[in-house]
């Protein structure tokens, strides 16, 4: 049987990562890429990176083509834009990777240590009005919160 942390290396086999001061350099681009955070609407809004889009995990497949209710024009749009994928920690970002390379997304990253990461680099996050994020706050927010009951049992 095959945990969570499987799924995500053999997902790595086929996706390419970026640190945050990779994608710091981007974003000082004309071009900057379409920063995907696939989080959950609760965590977006509380942080996340300026100019991000939200489209939660659960409806990527849709959000990703044309012609569903859950359709990001942004996304879907963007099979030959350059997309990097974003979540909290780097994990689901990778799976997100994956799967949008599958569906023929071409130039696809994840941003490796995720949302936490960029806030470590000390970069600027917002909240759900555009409001900057202290860095502190931020800190606070990205802690895993792992509870008695979702521990493996000895």
């Amino acid at each position: 049987m095959k945990k969570y942390t499987d799924l995500v290396a053999e997902c790595l086999a086929e996706v390419k990562e970026i640190m945050p001061w990779d994608l710091a350099e981007q974003l000082r681009q004309p071009q900057s890429p379409l920063l995907l955070d696939i989080r959950e609407p609760a965590e977006f809004y509380a942080l996340h990176i300026p100019g991000s889009v939200c489209v939660p995990r659960g409806i990527l497949e849709s959000a990703a083509d044309w012609d569903y209710d859950d359709t990001v024009p942004a996304l879907a749009g963007g099979r030959e834009r350059a997309i990097v994928v974003i979540c909290r920690s780097g994990n689901r970002s990778v799976l997100a990777a994956h799967t949008l390379q599958r569906m023929g997304f071409q130039h696809v990253v994840s941003l490796k240590t995720g949302v936490r990461g960029w806030n470590d680099f000390e970069q600027p996050l917002v909240d759900k009005d555009g409001q900057a994020v202290d860095i502190d706050a931020a800190d606070e927010l990205l802690t895993s919160r792992v509870r008695p009951e979702q521990r493996r049992p000895r």
